[in-house]
This record gives structure tokens, C-alpha cells and sequence, in this order.
């Protein structure tokens, strides 16, 4: 049997060079399947999978690429993503990119790591607009960054303002100290925490 991985290599190459929506589109894989036909376009990469769409990087054992201009494209075991302009990287279960919206949708336990602003959020849920620069993640939510400590059922991470809101019984600690409320909005340049409803907290003298 001839070695498959030459074939790939082309592949790869092939591709790296054939601009898709004004950019580079390329990947490489251990194996792949798929058509072309109208309206069912699909292309299936396993084992050590890997695409590079914009600039956005996806690693992962199973990669799924589909929808007209391969607008699609869904990741699925050991996923690891990276937002290389703003150096953002995502692990999780499960991760479904769509090129045309810019918009990543993380499932299952699920990080995302904003190097260039020192934070790092988890959650079981996780929804990050690349044009916008919001993240909104759910369920189990927690967040560190330097002296800070969140915890939440939701919140919405503001990256260009470096805001942080946070609701569902949400709870933050700096520096030893612990603030509760219904709704807490958190200035991450200076730690400000603004607290409404419900407001508790312990502060250690």
C-alpha cells in the first residue's frame, strides 16, 4: 500500500495556496472522506487533524469541514483552538467555528485563555464573537486574572473594555476579600467591582 502521507502533503499544500473568503484556507490530517456535491459539501479529517481558516488554528482527533466555501468547521475529541491575531487559545470537548460570523462556539469542559490580557475563563458552555471581542459563557463558570477570583451560572467578558458582568449567583474574591450580589460588574484594568441586588461580602482587615 502506498504511504498516504505524500498524498495529504499535497493536499495540504494545494489548499494552503487557493484563497477562500479573502484569506488563506488550509489543513492536513492523518486520513480524510468526503464530497463536494451542491448543498451537502462536507470534508472529514481524523487523527491528528488540523485547520488553519483565517486566523483561526484548529487542533483535533476529528475535524469536520462543511457548508458552502467551507463556511463550517466543527472539531470533536482533544479540541484545541488558536485565535492567533489576539493570541486567544480554547480547549474543549467540542468546538464549531463559523467563518462568515467569526463566532466559536465551545461545548463540554471548555477554557479560554486571553494571553495578551492575563485572563483565564472556564465554563461548560462558551460563546466567543472574534469581531466583537465578547465572550459569553455558561454554566460553571469561573474566571482568574491576577488578584481575582469569579464565579458565576453566566457572565459576559467584554475583551476590548476588559469588563466582566456577571449573574446566577455570582461570586468574586480579591485579595482575600469576598463580594456576593445578584448582579456584579468587574472593571478588570483596575478590579472595581460594582454590586447590585441582594449585595453581600466579607472584607478581611
Amino acid at each position: 500500500m502506498r504511504p498516504l502521507f505524500p498524498l495529504f502533503l499535497a493536499i495540504f499544500l494545494m489548499a494552503s495556496a487557493v484563497p477562500l473568503m479573502g484569506s488563506t484556507f488550509s489543513f492536513r490530517a492523518d486520513s480524510m472522506s468526503g464530497g463536494r456535491a451542491t448543498g451537502r459539501e462536507i470534508t472529514v479529517l481524523t487523527g491528528n487533524a488540523e485547520v488553519l481558516a483565517d486566523n483561526f488554528l484548529l487542533r483535533a482527533d476529528r475535524i469536520e469541514i462543511h457548508g458552502s466555501d467551507n463556511r463550517f468547521i466543527e472539531g470533536v475529541g482533544n479540541v484545541e483552538g488558536h485565535e492567533l491575531e489576539k493570541d486567544i487559545f480554547f480547549r474543549t470537548d467540542r468546538l464549531r467555528y463559523d467563518r462568515t460570523l467569526r463566532i466559536a462556539r465551545l461545548e463540554g469542559n471548555s477554557t479560554l485563555e486571553d494571553r495578551q490580557n492575563e485572563v483565564v475563563a472556564r465554563a461548560r458552555f462558551i460563546e466567543f464573537d472574534d469581531m466583537n471581542e465578547i465572550a459569553v459563557l455558561q454554566v460553571s463558570v469561573r474566571l482568574f486574572s491576577e488578584d481575582l477570583v469569579c464565579r458565576a451560572d453566566y457572565a459576559v467578558y467584554n475583551r476590548i473594555e476588559q469588563t466582566l458582568l456577571l449573574s446566577g449567583f455570582p461570586v468574586v474574591h480579591r485579595d482575600g476579600d469576598e463580594f456576593r450580589a445578584d448582579r456584579i460588574m468587574v472593571d478588570l484594568n483596575t478590579n472595581d467591582i460594582v454590586m447590585e441586588g441582594d449585595v453581600r461580602g466579607s472584607i478581611r482587615n
